[in-house]
């Protein structure tokens, strides 16, 4: 007779609502962001994070006011609270006519964000009032050459964006799945480059060295040249913010580029990755929820987080919702039917001479399918769509996790990413 286990009840982060799943209490790990209240006033900190800058004049004191100004944006499918920042860095350059300031989307290879999703993303005021560039990376002649990297990637940057006299970047810093943490840099290249840029950046063998992976920059190839692009662009200026699980601003780092990323990558891989004393036959994880799971693309970060620790052989249950599909826009759907397994997927994508867009997104799940089975729990796609991803439908996340602990053996046990990559866990040693 099988042993009834007492459970617990965990809350997955899982598109706007969340997924609540019940576990074997004495079995299960949780594992999460430390937890970082939101700054008292986040309004005070981002002015004073731009008043009293990492090696860098105050904002204010950079810009004249006859500049023309650029300021770089994430898009929908990043959590940065753009509404609530950028109310403050114009009021801070207040003495620039609006009609002098342009916002990039720095889409990277998405698609172009909606009329509805930049109001939403930027606030309606500001939406209506200042101009708003999608950056577009399939189109070639938007942008302007500036040479090689060292590693021999042709780099690309939005012309309209490098004709603007100041240069301001936004965003968040997390830990990164293969460029090592987000924000800084990454809103030049990709989020500003043409895909010929991209597919250098992201391309096979980049992905395959050992330290494109979470946590690490330098000498992590992807992070290096894109660094080296950032310097070839030189912007003027920076802001990333921290957040926590409810997506309040915990910290902010602003002022010279490098200077402020570095100091913010430093304080993200205390307080969001965390070891762990083994590995776990099952993993549990999400995509942190809405916008992050709002496609199956994106939800390869939750699944890679879980691959750190989940044991040779093991199982991973992503929950995301995926309620933008594949989605369609892209060609990751087209190369997950180029092979009739993952490990063909592999060799395909690591074959001379193959290069496509969304390919590095492909490779990682391959990697990881190689050593662990994934299941699926999402309301967002068919059950063909998760067979051509060559993965398998979930219907009960709580009751599937405890099937593979009864499966695997007496000393099993589950670990669960309830914020999916907010956490980035590793076993230590």
């Amino acid at each position: 007779m099988a042993t009834t286990w007492a459970k617990s009840r965990v809350t997955l982060a899982y598109g706007k609502t969340g997924l609540d799943v019940e576990l074997p209490a004495d079995r299960t790990t949780i594992i999460e962001p430390r937890y970082l209240p939101t700054v008292p006033d986040e309004v005070a900190a981002l002015q004073q994070a731009m008043r009293q800058p990492h090696a860098s004049a105050p904002l204010r004191e950079r810009i004249p006011a006859a500049a023309r100004v650029a300021i770089s944006v994430c898009d929908v499918t990043r959590a940065t609270p753009t509404r609530r920042i950028l109310p403050v860095i114009l009021s801070e350059i207040d003495h620039v006519d609006p009609s002098q300031v342009t916002i990039f989307i720095a889409t990277g290879t998405h698609r172009g964000n909606t009329p509805e999703e930049l109001e939403r993303m930027l606030g309606a005021e500001i939406a209506r009032t200042y101009r708003v560039v999608n950056h577009d990376a399939f189109d070639l002649g938007r942008h302007r050459y500036l040479g090689e990297t060292t590693s021999g990637g042709p780099i690309w940057i939005d012309s309209d964006f490098l004709d603007h006299d100041f240069k301001i970047l936004t965003g968040f810093i997390e830990p990164h799945l293969f460029a090592g943490f987000s924000g800084g840099p990454k809103m030049i290249a990709p989020g500003l480059a043409a895909i010929e840029t991209v597919l250098h950046l992201h391309g096979a063998p980049m992905i395959a060295h050992p330290n494109a992976t979470w946590g690490i920059t330098e000498g992590n190839p992807m992070h290096d040249a894109i660094r080296e692009i950032a310097s070839v662009v030189k912007p003027d200026f920076a802001l990333d913010v921290t957040l926590n699980k409810e997506h309040g601003i915990t910290s902010v780092y602003a002022g010279e580029l490098f200077t402020a990323h570095k100091i913010g990558c430093a304080f993200v891989k205390e307080t969001a990755m965390c070891p762990v004393d083994r590995a776990f036959e099952v993993v549990v994880t999400t995509n942190s929820g809405f916008p992050l799971d709002l496609n199956l693309y994106q939800a390869v970060k939750g699944m890679s987080a879980a691959n750190q620790i989940v044991a040779n052989g093991g199982t991973i249950v992503a929950a995301a919702e995926c309620s933008d599909g594949l989605p369609e826009f892209g060609n990751y759907k087209d190369i997950l039917k180029l092979g009739d397994s993952p490990q063909a997927l592999l060799d395909l994508i690591l074959s001379d001479g193959f290069h496509m867009h969304d390919q590095w997104q492909v490779q990682v799940q391959a990697q990881i399918q190689r050593r662990a089975a994934v299941l699926l729990h999402t309301g967002g796609l068919s059950d063909e769509q998760i067979r051509q991803a060559h993965l398998e439908r979930c219907e009960d996340v709580g009751a599937t996790a405890e099937r593979l602990l009864r499966s695997a053996g007496n000393d099993a046990r589950i670990a669960v990413l309830p914020q999916g990559p907010q956490t980035i866990p590793y076993v230590a040693g």
